[in-house]
């Protein structure tokens, strides 16, 4: 019998079927150009092949081919009733993520996964910033990826494919060093692999070492397909180094050539929240002139977006409609609504986050903090790395500094340094190079005397205090001599 790369049989009497069949999930698991023509000609070879049809329909739903995937995940049900238990539980998974059925398919994997641990397509979907767990509503997703990955670990051993989820979800759950060390065992077995590329970005970011991820980035992605559907949002991590140098222009022009919606082939959850999500952190930093770019990722959220249902679109799709929209008042409506029934994953620390960014978008700050602050607590349960979510603490920070509460914007920049170090921590580079966390518009926003005093007493780094725990000396702001 024909077997997958990890020894599970399969059921196809084609050698030719087993073989596309195989780097088909391999391009699935490394996020790399080619799998959709290795199913198809696994498909050719073997019509009968219930698993590359279910792998086949996989690729259909990430690229919001609802019918095209719905099509053909039922004519795998139909074609799997020969096939092994394995086979049959690996296609009901499958079917049940392309049918929206979240609940149903996250404790099949779980169980499917105890009797068939190397399955590792299923444990794929449980995993990742998108993933089943991610996407679940639950707070400690970030824990949860981990465990199942180390419960599992001893099936796996130095897998490149494994390694690569190992050492992302060590870096996610806040092991730095650990999830660095795995992501580059993962890069330096097999270096055509966007997943390891990925976390090993996500561990450079976490750790502060951007420059690096710049390096390793600017040399590794001239080889990487720009047809993978990884490349957009490797290329939003470029930005990331570029912003966090203050270096806006560099920023914007990676978007315009890897990121805005014109005809990319990556999913369409990938071009939008990268795209509005990078739109706003240049808004946030100052950059101005972006008209043009928002009109056209609304444009692109309302049509691949158009109700409420996908929460982490549904968060985004607040950035881009944000101040005075009617279609922000009705996907607002939406949310209630799923929320009432019991439909919304995050529950209302969506709603909440939506709401915050209205007013934020509108100049209440005070409103923009009542609703961000209580929802920043919550805020693991939208899914997404720490890297994408990061962005709603700093509009927070913004809204805190923009409504007078220098103090807790103090607070909140420590803690962001504590966990995350900056290129800004440099003495004079904070002025020199931007001023991340100033206001676009409005007035210049203002610190208290006893805020200032409170940034300098909790810093933890001797000699450069006075420019990277202390809001003021961060931004170059004025203190107000007449709050106490």
């Amino acid at each position: 019998m024909n077997r997958d790369r990890y020894d599970l049989p399969l059921t196809t009497s084609s050698d030719r079927a087993a073989a596309h069949y195989r780097d088909g999930v391999d391009c699935m698991l490394s996020a790399w150009h080619g799998a959709e023509d290795a199913f198809d000609n696994a498909i050719a070879q073997d019509p009968g092949f219930a698993l590359a049809r279910i792998g086949r329909a996989r690729l259909h739903q990430l690229n919001m081919e609802g019918s095209q995937a719905r099509a053909m995940a039922a004519q795998a049900r139909e074609l799997v009733a020969g096939a092994t238990p394995r086979e049959k539980s690996h296609v009901e998974i499958i079917a049940a993520v392309i049918e929206s059925k979240p609940r149903l398919a996250v404790s099949g994997a779980e169980a499917h996964l105890e009797e068939y641990p190397r399955d590792a397509q299923v444990l794929s979907m449980l995993l990742g910033a998108f993933g089943l767990y991610a996407f679940s509503g639950r707070s400690d997703h970030d824990a949860a990826k981990l465990a199942i990955c180390e419960r599992h670990a001893r099936h796996y051993g130095e897998d490149w494919w494994f390694l690569s989820y190992l050492g992302w979800s060590h870096t996610e759950a806040g092991y730095l060093t650990t999830g660095r060390k795995l992501s580059e065992r993962a890069m330096s077995q097999r270096a055509a692999n966007a997943n390891a590329a990925h976390a090993l970005s996500h561990a450079m970011f976490e750790q502060g070492d951007m420059e690096t991820g710049r390096s390793f980035l600017s040399q590794w992605m001239p080889a990487h397909d720009r047809q993978s559907f990884l490349h957009g949002h490797l290329a939003w991590h470029v930005a990331l180094t570029a912003l966090d140098t203050g270096d806006l222009d560099g920023a914007l022009a990676t978007y315009e050539q890897h990121i805005k919606p014109a005809g990319r082939p990556y999913p369409p959850l990938n071009i939008f929240t990268d795209g509005t999500s990078l739109l706003w952190r240049l808004s946030l930093a100052g950059k101005t002139g972006l008209d043009e770019h928002w009109r056209d990722i609304t444009a692109y959220g309302e049509k691949y977006f158009p109700q409420a249902g996908a929460h982490f679109a549904d968060v985004h799709f607040a950035l881009a409609a944000a101040a005075g929209s009617e279609a922000l008042d009705t996907r607002l409506a939406q949310l209630e609504a799923r929320a009432a029934d019991g439909k919304l994953a995050p529950g209302r620390a969506a709603i909440e986050l939506c709401r915050g960014i209205r007013s934020f978008a509108e100049g209440d700050n005070a409103g923009a903090v009542r609703f961000l602050e209580p929802a920043i607590s919550e805020l693991a349960r939208i899914g997404g790395s720490h890297a994408q979510r990061e962005l709603w603490e700093d509009t927070l920070i913004v809204a805190y500094l923009r409504a007078g509460h220098g103090d807790k914007a103090a607070g909140r920049i420590s803690a962001r340094l504590d966990r995350r170090p900056s290129a800004r921590e440099k003495p004079g580079r904070a002025r020199r190079e931007g001023r991340r966390f100033n206001a676009i518009e409005g007035d210049e926003p203002t610190l208290s005397r006893a805020g200032h005093a409170a940034a300098h007493r909790t810093s933890t780094r001797p000699g450069h205090q006075t420019y990277f725990n202390c809001p003021a000396c961060f931004e170059g702001l004025p203190v107000k001599s007449d709050l106490a």
